[in-house]
């Protein structure tokens, strides 16, 4: 019943939305069987679907079949956002999509880390891209915890503190990961964005709210998601 609550709260936020907005929170489904490779993009903390938007429109500009996910950071935690995602992607995968690879901005990684790192991740992981992401904690969520805790529920769970839900998160292993971080992030600092079994790191400018609105950290991403690494001159892996 709370899943059943919690998802109609989020339809009805995203209906909402779009009324205001005119946009589409979410792209109609391929209606086609050809196998192809799927993109799941997560937003963060207190963001929506929508905010993913344009790093969407540029992974479907080179082929991409994209699942922009949405959830509520306003009732739920990470366990209970991650046990809806899990549901959702196993009702998006289906045959076709012979490798499925994510985009996390922010908390939005969190959720993926912890998805993958359970019993049943889903088929045919591919690669994942990581946008500012708070993977040893963030200091600013020991003070924040306090005053808004109660408002953004995983807020506390990004704590540095020992036993926070971030830091218990076990390691990710056989997916190449590649982090991109912002030079001007005040929300979560450099070394918080590093992850022990991370492939490569990279950092572009800007700060941490718009980093998907960046081009460099754009074209970033979709040369990790096509080769497995950022440098420029490397060409499409398998």
């Amino acid at each position: 019943m709370a899943l059943v609550k919690r998802r109609v709260t989020w339809a009805l936020s995203a209906s909402l939305t779009l009324l205001l907005t005119g946009a589409q929170a979410q792209p109609p489904l391929r209606g086609d069987l050809t196998p192809h490779e799927l993109v799941v993009v997560v937003h963060g903390m207190g963001r929506s679907s929508l905010s993913m938007w344009p790093i969407a429109r540029v992974l479907e500009a080179e082929g991409y079949e994209v699942m922009r996910y949405g959830y509520s950071s306003y009732c739920c935690t990470i366990p209970q956002i991650a046990a809806d995602f899990r549901l959702e992607l196993a009702e998006r995968i289906g045959p076709q999509h012979t490798r499925v690879h994510f985009v996390g901005h922010s908390l939005g990684n969190i959720l993926v880390r912890y998805v993958l790192t359970r019993d049943t991740i889903p088929p045919r992981v591919g690669r994942l891209v990581m946008l500012a992401p708070p993977n040893q904690g963030a200091l600013v969520a020991n003070r924040l915890s306090p005053y808004v805790g109660w408002l953004l529920k995983p807020t506390p769970e990004l704590r540095v503190d020992s036993g926070t839900t971030v830091l218990g998160i076990p390691r990710i292993n056989g997916i190449e990961i590649g982090v991109i971080a912002a030079s001007g992030d005040r929300t979560v600092k450099l070394v918080e964005t590093h992850l022990p079994e991370e492939k490569e790191h990279t950092v572009v400018g800007g700060g941490h709210s718009f980093i998907m609105y960046r081009d460099d950290a754009q074209q970033l991403t979709v040369r990790f998601i096509k080769s497995g690494t950022f440098a420029a001159d490397s060409s499409r892996a398998p």
